[in-house]
């Protein structure tokens, strides 16, 4: 099975603090994988490091074969990488088709501006509109396309920026907590959601979650933090009933 991305004894300290002590990952193509662990755990940094926000002092991160820590966090959606974050990063005073257009402009030669201004109509503007009509029926929100983001439900807010993400044609997503604040049934039609990006798409998919029995539903493999190390990994059917997983969330030993 071929390795998309890997993360080899990384390292990251803040001050005097070590947030990633030799912490490795690695992320099969084709797979979903969770980060968990609790809070405090490093989940957060090591996401960060992977999307090249913060710097480590030492280790390897290599992605398709190419050496990472080479490149800058603005190369990422050139490379095939897009990320969603734990707090919706939409813009407001634009609608959802201009949010979801936003996602492609990196690789687009018209430009952002050119594009939701409408100057020049060119070839390419007609074709990133018609794609963000594409991703937004995809996610079954195209009855919205026109309106602004602020005051949209939550669960509607999650699928605009999942189609942000994927409008880019990434082959790995990193998603920071995508059950975050959802019902019990956006839960489920999320988790519907991402394994169609893999088995329909091919999509790798990286994430962080907190929530335990969505993460065990959709999950090809797991691997957990506790205070910046690696603690376990393994398939969510061999996690399940860790007794170093059931420690580190429960703070005793089972």
């Amino acid at each position: 099975m071929t390795a998309l991305l890997a993360l080899e004894d990384i390292t990251v300290r803040f001050g005097g603090v070590t947030a990633l002590d030799s912490v490795a990952l690695t992320v099969h193509e084709g797979q979903i994988c969770a980060l968990i662990g609790p809070n405090g755990a490093g989940k957060t940094t090591a996401f960060n490091t992977i999307s090249r926000l913060v710097r480590p002092v030492s280790g390897s991160i290599t992605f398709a074969g190419g050496d990472l820590l080479r490149r800058h966090a603005a190369d990422l959606g050139k490379l095939g990488i897009a990320r969603t974050f734990q707090n919706l990063a939409l813009w407001p005073g634009m609608t959802v088709l201009e949010n979801v257009m936003v996602g492609r402009h990196a690789r687009g030669r018209t430009g952002l501006a050119g594009s939701l201004l409408g100057w020049p109509a060119a070839r390419e503007d007609r074709e990133l509109r018609a794609r963000a009509y594409a991703m937004l029926d995809y996610f079954g929100i195209t009855d919205v396309a026109h309106r602004d983001c602020t005051g949209l439900p939550f669960g509607t807010l999650k699928r605009v920026e999942l189609a942000r993400a994927l409008i880019g044609d990434p082959r790995l997503l990193l998603l920071d907590e995508p059950a975050g604040g959802l019902t019990h049934g956006d839960v489920r039609e999320l988790g519907e959601i991402l394994l169609r990006l893999r088995d329909e798409h091919g999509i790798t998919l990286l994430l962080v979650e907190h929530h335990m029995q969505f993460v065990m539903g959709i999950s090809d493999s797991v691997v957990a933090l506790d205070f910046g190390r690696n603690l376990v990994s393994g398939t969510p059917a061999e996690l399940r009933d860790s007794p170093l997983l059931i420690e580190a969330y429960l703070g005793t030993p089972v």
